[in-house]
């Protein structure tokens, strides 16, 4: 295999999920359908917030934005996947392998960050009621927004342009069906120690401090509705907890899992199979959880539905 730097490499191949032909159909049809319905669940979710006045709610801000960034993050990754399948085509081009890269990186750290922000949402709702109003005020909330986006965009900016400085072998290889980080520095040619320092302490800091965060949210949560009297108020408050409880069990469980496969086993085939749970599936799930534990969120899904249908 030749050897040369990252201006002379042409392409990646990807090998995807299975080298068996004839697994490529079912693939194909299969990862359709979830990318189909993640988009459209995520879509209604967005149009959902965007049309009820009464879901102009921090939550429901924060939810939209989590709902764009997932769409954003499997519009990145599975349909050049799908190309590859039905194309029977493993190649990916230098540029749009870097970009690929990026770009899940970007929707990845700001799904986690929306997170954080959304348990300090439900952490003002249920221990300062009285003053959830005047503490998530709009301008807060724009604020926090921001602050992900930009953490989002700048943080993989660094990871990018550090890879570009690497060296790559011709005709790469990539086990897996996307440009992930980790394994595009394995594939280098070149001593890549600098990229996978800067890789494990950005991914502590943005891993250890948001769920820390979560954590301490939730437990002066979960000691709020323990103090309450009321069997109501305390089904209630689980209430409008549980679905981004789930969301973030979903999340973190997924990406805990991943780490483990690839830390256990040594095929990377075994680490792309898992990373299909936080790539697709849980961008898919996260749309039915919303809605099918929220009242709100329920009803007007359904209104809207219906109203679409109608005007069709």
């Amino acid at each position: 295999m030749d050897v040369g730097n990252q201006t002379g490499v042409l392409e990646f191949l990807l090998l995807g999920l299975s080298e068996d032909s004839e697994l490529h159909p079912l693939l194909f049809w299969l990862f359709l359908s979830m990318y189909l319905v993640s988009v459209l669940g995520n879509l209604l979710i967005i149009l959902a917030v965007t049309s009820n006045s009464h879901l102009h709610t921090p939550m429901y801000f924060f939810l939209s934005h989590l709902s764009f960034s997932d769409i954003c993050f499997n519009s990145i990754i599975v349909p050049k996947m799908l190309v590859n399948i039905w194309t029977a085509s493993k190649a990916i081009t230098y540029a749009g392998c870097i970009t690929q890269m990026y770009f899940s990186l970007v929707f990845l750290c700001l799904d986690n960050l929306l997170l954080t922000v959304m348990a300090y949402d439900r952490f003002v709702a249920i221990c300062h009621p009285l003053r959830y109003r005047i503490m998530m005020d709009p301008q807060l909330c724009d604020l926090l927004v921001l602050v992900s986006w930009s953490v989002g965009f700048l943080v993989p900016l660094l990871h990018s342009l550090m890879v570009l400085h690497l060296s790559f072998c011709r005709h790469t290889e990539i086990p897996h069906f996307f440009c992930e980080l980790t394994e595009v520095l394995k594939s280098a040619c070149s001593d890549a120690f600098i990229n996978y320092l800067a890789l494990y302490s950005m991914t502590g800091l943005l891993t250890i401090i948001p769920l820390t965060g979560i954590l301490f949210s939730y437990s002066k949560i979960i000691s709020s509705i323990l103090k309450m009297s009321s069997v109501e108020g305390k089904y209630k408050a689980f209430s409008t907890c549980g679905s981004h409880l789930m969301v973030i069990s979903l999340y973190y469980g997924t990406g805990l899992g991943v780490y483990l496969s690839s830390a256990f086993f040594s095929s990377s085939s075994k680490g792309a199979v898992a990373s299909v749970m936080y790539t697709v599936v849980t961008p898919m799930l996260n749309p039915f959880i919303y809605s099918l534990r929220n009242r709100d969120m329920k009803g007007t899904l359904k209104k809207f539905v219906s109203r679409s249908f109608f005007l069709l």
